[in-house]
């Protein structure tokens, strides 16, 4: 009998980014909501993996992720904050509607690299289901998530600029961009 060795674990950075048919957003989640652990996704070993803990008192805000086959000026596949009722886990991936994009600039050093943040509701939601826009989203809501951002870079040294928030057609176009980019 001849054994066959298969791969146990999916990756899932070669899956597609957005369905064509109707233009749904896939999003693998990588740090579920309410989480002090940030995960990240290690392409050599096709796993998800630790990758720092925030301090006490600080989490993440929302599901965070990434969206397959795309890359982002940062060097890494474009980053999704994603909206729904209750977090996810790692890994799992979660159809969503593109609503808007956060744009954003840290500085690393000297250098200055574009970290925008797309953001998308997704499909299964039934508390964001009527959010079709950046701006269905109450004030508030974004100024604390901008805020998240600034400090979540600030405990990494490094210094993150708010450049605004943009709707739908911006948000698709960094998208694409980011797929010719892979």
């Amino acid at each position: 009998m001849t054994k066959t060795r298969s791969k146990s674990l999916a990756d899932p950075t070669k899956l597609k980014p957005v369905d064509r048919k109707d233009g749904m957003l896939q999003v693998i989640v990588e740090t579920p909501k309410g989480s002090r652990n940030k995960y990240a996704f290690d392409p050599e070993q096709k796993i998800f993996a630790l990758k720092k803990v925030l301090p006490a008192g600080m989490a993440f805000p929302w599901d965070f992720g990434f969206l397959p086959k795309t890359l982002a000026p940062d060097g890494d596949p474009i980053d999704v904050l994603l909206l729904l009722d209750e977090p996810v886990f790692p890994g799992c991936s979660v159809r969503a509607r593109l609503i808007g994009i956060i744009e954003g600039e840290q500085l690393d050093g000297k250098k200055k690299i574009r970290n925008d943040r797309i953001v998308a509701v997704a499909e299964t939601t039934h508390m964001y289901t009527n959010i079709r826009k950046l701006k269905d989203l109450p004030s508030q809501f974004l100024k604390e998530l901008q805020d998240f951002f600034v400090n979540y870079h600030g405990l990494e040294g490094k210094k993150y600029s708010l450049l605004g928030c943009k709707g739908q057609t911006v948000a698709s176009e960094l998208i694409k961009k980011a797929q010719k980019a892979k």
